[in-house]
């Protein structure tokens, strides 16, 4: 009931800072007129536009101590990019985002994209583990080697060997929240959350068990960040899958 109540207070935060930063913007020449004083007009910004954001997400975009908003600093544009169109059109469903993004164009998505890939903030210590060390050993075994046996391909040889992504649209899957990563495997696992076919990811959490679920996200949860945590160059290594996403 905690994680409910603080997630619900963050989203009414960001609803009001979201449109009380267009009222405030819309309001202030006819409060100035009225008091005879010189016209003056909010910064027009991307920092400004985004403290909807914020409220969410971090200043910064670094996430923040709630389970499931997660980390959107430093991942690529082209990820993000396909995330806000996701939410947007339906994709991923969130009813927040989806009303937030709902009537936003796509040239401002991808301002507001460009905005927080761009952004580099430190990155949290690890998560303590909260699992037995089979399980973490299981999701260090699925993360790094995969299962060939059921044909799971290890998740560094998509999002990279320091789990940092890959340029323009495989995201970093560093700095979250143990129940973020697990809240996303299951949601492709059961289809409610979705990307541009071939859907790669949805394919893949399809052959996951909840146990396979819950090791994956505590391990990763668990992980460093490296010294250089930005995503590698486009083409850095091939993909063992195809993704429409990426080549959006």
């Amino acid at each position: 009931m905690r994680n409910v109540a603080k997630r619900s207070a963050y989203v009414l935060s960001a609803l009001f800072a979201f449109f009380s930063f267009g009222a405030s913007a819309a309001d202030a020449p006819k409060d100035a007129a009225v008091a005879g004083a010189p016209l003056e007009r909010a910064p027009d910004t991307m920092k400004a536009r985004v403290m909807g954001c914020a409220a969410c997400h971090g200043a910064h975009g670094e996430g923040t101590d709630n389970d499931y908003f997660p980390r959107l600093s430093g991942k690529p544009a082209g990820y993000l990019y396909n995330q806000l169109l996701a939410f947007r059109d339906g994709r991923r469903k969130y009813p927040p985002m989806n009303y937030l993004l709902a009537y936003l164009p796509d040239a401002y998505l991808k301002q507001m994209a460009d905005y927080f890939a761009g952004e580099r903030p430190p990155f949290p210590p690890p998560a303590p583990v909260t699992v037995d060390a089979k399980t973490l050993d299981l999701g260090k075994t699925l993360v790094t080697k995969g299962d060939a046996a059921r044909n799971i391909p290890a998740c560094v040889s998509c999002h990279g060997t320091s789990m940092t992504g890959m340029e323009p649209a495989i995201p970093g899957l560093l700095g979250l929240h143990a129940d973020y990563l697990s809240a996303q495997l299951g949601a492709w696992r059961y289809g409610t959350r979705s990307t541009v076919a071939p859907d790669c990811m949805g394919q893949v959490a399809k052959l996951l068990s909840e146990r396979d679920i819950t090791a994956i996200a505590a391990y990763l949860a668990s992980l460093p960040a490296p010294a250089n945590p930005v995503p590698v160059a486009a083409g850095s290594f091939k993909m063992p899958l195809a993704c429409g996403s990426v080549h959006n």
